[in-house]
Formats: C-alpha cells, sequence, structure tokens
C-alpha cells in the first residue's frame, strides 16, 4: 500500500518525525504515551502491513513486560507500599507505574523509528542536510542504509550456502559454526567489495568537488505548505500546554497530575491529530482514489 505521507518534501517528513520522536521521549504523561503507541502502531501497520503486528508482538511485548517489571525491582521510590521484597525493600505503586511509563516509552519511540526508516529515505536526509553537514550527512545515510543491505545480501547468501548443503541450521555444532564463519566471511568481503565500489562511484561523480552541484526531485508546493503549517500549529499548542502545565504529571513520591479536565482534553485531541497526521492523510486519499474508481 502506498502512503501519501512519503510524497510530501522532506521538511514536511523529517518536522513530523522529530516532533513525534521528541514528544515521545519527552512526554511521560499516561495518556500522551498510550496516544503516541497506539498512533505508532496503527502507522507501522499501515507502512508494514499486517506482519508488523506480528513484529511488535513478537519483540515489543516481551519488552514491554521486562521493562516493567526490571524497574520495581531496583526503583523502591513512592509512598505506596504494596509489599515488600524478599530483600526488605519496598515494592511500590508508584515505581511499578513509572516502569510501565517508560516502557510504553521505549515501544513507542522503537516504533516510531521503523516508520521513520520507511519515510525519511537516505536522498531524503541528504537532500535536507547535504550542504549543512556534508559528511556527516553522507555517513549517517550510509549507516542507515547498510544495515537493511547487509541482512537482505545476508539472506542471499545463507540460501546460497544452504542450495549446496552448508545449512546453518543442520548437522553438529562445529559443523554449524564452520558453516557460520564461511558465510561471515562471504559477508565481510561482500561489504569490503561494496566499499570500495561504493568510493569509486562517488569520486567518479565528482563528489567533493568544488562547485558540485546535485540534482533534486524535491519541490515544495501549495499542498507541502498548508500540511507544514499544520503540523505547526499542533506543535506549538502543544508547547504552550508544556510550558503551562497542562500536561504535568509526576510519578514520585506520589501520582499526581489532573489527567482529564476541557484543557487537557483539547491538548489530546491536538496531540493524537499530530502523531496520526500521516493517517489522516492517507486516509483522505484514499477516500480521493476510491470516488473517481466509482466514477469510471
Amino acid at each position: 500500500m502506498k502512503d501519501s505521507f512519503m510524497t510530501y518534501h522532506p521538511v514536511v517528513n523529517f518536522l513530523y518525525f522529530a516532533a513525534v520522536l521528541g514528544f515521545s521521549m519527552f512526554l511521560m504523561q499516561p495518556i500522551c504515551l498510550m496516544i503516541s503507541l497506539i498512533s505508532a502502531l496503527c502507522y507501522s501497520v499501515y507502512l508494514n502491513g499486517w506482519k508488523a503486528v506480528f513484529f511488535n508482538l513478537k519483540f515489543m511485548l516481551p519488552l514491554l513486560i521486562v521493562a516493567a517489571l526490571v524497574n520495581p525491582a531496583f526503583n523502591h521510590e513512592g509512598g505506596t507500599i504494596l509489599a515488600y521484597l524478599r530483600d526488605g525493600n519496598p515494592l511500590t505503586l508508584e515505581s511499578i507505574v513509572y516502569g510501565i511509563g517508560a516502557a510504553v516509552m521505549i515501544i513507542s519511540v522503537i516504533t516510531w523509528f521503523a516508520c521513520y526508516n520507511v519515510v525519511m529515505t537516505s536522498d531524503k536526509f541528504i537532500y535536507l542536510f547535504g550542504r549543512i553537514i556534508p559528511a556527516l550527512s553522507l555517513i549517517i545515510s550510509m549507516a542507515l542504509r547498510f544495515v537493511p543491505r547487509f541482512k537482505a545480501q545476508l539472506k542471499v547468501i545463507a540460501n546460497a550456502q544452504k542450495s549446496v548443503g552448508r545449512d546453518v541450521a543442520n548437522g553438529s555444532i562445529l559443523a554449524r559454526a564452520k558453516t557460520g564463519m564461511k558465510i561471515l566471511s562471504i559477508m565481510v568481503t561482500w561489504a569490503l567489495e561494496n566499499a570500495i565500489e561504493t568510493g569509486d562511484s562517488m569520486k567518479s561523480r565528482g563528489y567533493g568537488l568544488p562547485g558540485r552541484t546535485a540534482f533534486s526531485i524535491y519541490c515544495f508546493d501549495k499542498r507541502d505548505r498548508m500540511v507544514l503549517l499544520f503540523i505547526l500549529l499542533n506543535i506549538v499548542f502543544i508547547f504552550v500546554g508544556l510550558f503551562t502545565k497542562g500536561l504535568y504529571f509526576r510519578y514520585f513520591p506520589t501520582l499526581k497530575g489532573d489527567l482529564i479536565n476541557i484543557y487537557t482534553m483539547s491538548l489530546y485531541i491536538s496531540y493524537g491529530v499530530l502523531c496520526n497526521t500521516p493517517l489522516m492523510l492517507n486516509i483522505r486519499e484514499d477516500m480521493k482514489w476510491n470516488a473517481l474508481k466509482s466514477r469510471i
């Protein structure tokens, strides 16, 4: 399924992800955490299909459970004591709630980064920062691109070795170790050759020469301006809520915060709209496309 948000200008894409990632990391208010998590999961499913659900259940759910259990075991702050552990330290309600909140925050950030890697391609990143920090932007772009390429190439090599009877899943431990070392050796060789080819390609295209220009297909049009203004308005409103303590919530020494009132509800709506901006754009485009098809 094509993502309409990917077709917007890189400035719009980057500002959106910078905002949702920043708010997800620093807004530890419980309802905001849930809004961020649900929005990230929904967008991840839209981008990657239902396989994202299985990934989240397989990896994210255990992470949530572990993070939620580890914090109360080591953090004993809080005024509401539920029980005492065997070592005599108290088990507090505040530490449990904070552990769950921290776990939700971690999962939200990981999921948002997964969406970021799909939408913000290396071309977009270099377009934004290529002239400001050319060397660093190139390194970051290549590093982000290297992991999926390395993973895809590893799968190709493993399948090739499997076809000639060298499968890491069969045989004795020693045989599987030898096969794994063989695959690793091939992967290292491929990575080194690929680095040399990349360097030669960049040199042949004049990378680093003074006065070198770069071609770009991106154009900032009226559609981008409207969405950018929409995102900025929500960001400003949320910042106002932060400075006026409309989203204030504390975990220690006791849980305290006014979660439900008219002002906080407006902030929740604004934050939810911000987090779900790509989904709303996609739904609008899907409705337009379905309406056009119905007229045929």
